[in-house]
């Protein structure tokens, strides 16, 4: 919720006295955080950020982000799209060079 609805008061008629006067509609204090508001996991970067980085260290990383992001794990917190989806395209890309490695590799030792 946006913090100028926080504070959002409204017109309200007195029935009895004729007399309008502002009554609040909710009080700032008792406004419960929302989903967004509180921090992604991962030290604050997501699953799917967290991931991309490890993957350079551990590749594997990127396959399990993927798996992630066709599972449609980003629809619990829409902020994990962005990082599942460079983690999957990342696995693309390695998945391709391994492919090409291994491809010279086996018709270079023919």
């Amino acid at each position: 919720m946006k913090p100028a609805a926080r504070y959002y008061y409204t017109l309200k008629d007195a029935i009895g006295c004729g007399k309008r006067r502002y009554t609040a509609v909710k009080v700032a204090e008792d406004m419960e955080t929302g989903v967004y508001d509180k921090p992604l996991p991962c030290f604050g970067c997501g699953i799917g950020w967290f991931s991309f980085l490890l993957g350079f260290v551990f590749p594997p990383l990127w396959y399990y982000a993927t798996f992630l992001y066709f599972g449609n794990y980003y629809r619990r917190d829409p902020r994990e799209r962005a990082g599942l989806a460079a983690s999957a395209i990342t696995a693309m890309g390695f998945s391709f060079v391994l492919l090409v490695v291994f491809a010279f590799r086996w018709f270079y030792y023919l």
